[in-house]
């Protein structure tokens, strides 16, 4: 599935939405397990930031499941859905510390969403769920994460 073309039926949609949910269990899931590993001398303001990311990215799961919840489409299995996210947006492996790895899923998670609001924007499709709200809750949740990865690198400009 392309993002590259216009969201072409609810079904789609669903699809695209569930993808968002697991890049956003993704980033949870990894801000959890850097803030139980994290030590060192601006501890502090890393575990901020990791928590923070934890519960926005629980709080962006609840509002794409409410969108989902809204559509008249069947979903997909959550675990064909995670082996597309892991094959086309989770982060590389090679990224060394803990806020690099947080920046790639800030990036990460904002290219997604700012690639979702373009392909609906592009489709002449009638959606079942009203356009204005699924297009204003991806636009507040893409611009979160471009705070986020504002916020990464104006932590990684202190450490330097």
């Amino acid at each position: 599935m392309s993002l590259t073309q216009p969201v072409a039926s609810d079904h789609q949609l669903a699809r695209l939405l569930q993808i968002g949910i697991v890049l956003e269990e993704v980033v949870e899931a990894r801000s959890a397990k850097h803030a139980e590993e994290t030590s060192g001398e601006h501890e502090q303001a890393v575990l901020d930031l990791l928590e923070h990311a934890e519960t926005e990215s629980a709080e962006h799961r609840r509002q794409l499941e409410s969108l989902i919840d809204d559509l008249e489409a069947d979903t997909v299995p959550f675990e064909e859905i995670e082996m597309l996210v892991e094959a086309q947006y989770e982060a590389d492996k090679d990224f060394d510390g803990v806020l690099y790895d947080q920046l790639c899923n800030e990036e990460t998670a904002y290219k997604f969403y700012d690639d979702l609001i373009e392909a609906i924007e592009a489709s002449d499709v009638t959606f079942t769920i009203d356009r204005e709200r699924l297009l204003a809750v991806l636009s507040d949740i893409r611009e979160d994460e471009a705070e986020g990865v504002e916020d990464v690198t104006d932590l990684m400009e202190d450490y330097q």
